[in-house]
């Protein structure tokens, strides 16, 4: 899952984007309402975390340009101001959920979990195929209830192989979710974590099939 993270604060913004990173969503990190619309012109993203003050600006006047640009994206604003009346002003702008700094980075992701389960995304929060089974809230793989070693990046390609199991999902929607627009891409690194993820569903006894389609991008499907 791709998110849009917009915090200038340079110490905190790089820590929360990392802290993302580590339970499996790509982050795009800008720095200015200026630096996020661009990433929001370039890139299609899953939810955004969204600052208020900035410094080219309100964060909650970025709310409609958002909508406007990815309709329905669920927003979540995340400022030091915390009163009943903020949090007011927040959600009647637009914003799908409201939390103050500090806070605890499990209390972040659970929110943005929660917001990617509402309908737009309709997403289950356990996949399954075969032997095969991912609980995407937790982000453990198991195969017949044995649980599954898996890196970050193996656990999030998973998830999005599982999401479209027996169906082609292209190379490059495969690196849009994986990588955030700063990421720096060795050539081989998705082939590598492919390689590894096809290993490791071998080695488990998965009885699945992880299929390269030369020229076009990968699928995940029960053998036949």
């Amino acid at each position: 899952m791709r998110i849009l993270l917009v915090e200038d604060d340079r110490d905190l913004g790089p820590v929360v984007a990392e802290n993302l990173r580590r339970d499996g969503f790509a982050v795009d990190l800008a720095a200015s309402l200026a630096e996020a619309k661009e990433f929001a012109e370039l890139a299609q993203f899953d939810a955004a975390v969204l600052d208020r003050r900035l410094p080219d600006g309100e964060g909650l006047t970025f709310v409609p340009v958002l909508q406007r640009l990815q309709p329905g994206l669920p927003i979540l604003a995340l400022t030091a101001r915390d009163a009943t009346e903020d949090r007011i002003e927040g959600l009647n702008a637009g914003a799908d959920d409201y939390l103050g700094k500090p806070f605890a980075h499990g209390e972040l992701v659970a929110r943005l979990r929660a917001l990617l389960r509402r309908p737009r995304h309709r997403l289950a929060p356990v996949l399954n195929l075969g032997a095969l089974s991912l609980d995407t809230a937790e982000r453990q793989a198991s195969v017949d209830g044995r649980p599954l070693a898996l890196a970050r990046r193996e656990t999030t390609l998973l998830e999005i192989l599982l999401r479209k199991a027996g169906r082609v999902v292209q190379k490059e929607a495969v690196l849009e979710a994986l990588y955030g627009l700063d990421d720096a891409v060795e050539p081989n690194a998705l082939e590598a974590s492919v390689s590894r993820l096809r290993r490791h569903l071998a080695e488990s006894g998965a009885a699945v099939e992880l299929v390269t389609v030369r020229g076009v991008g990968y699928v995940l499907r029960a053998p036949t």
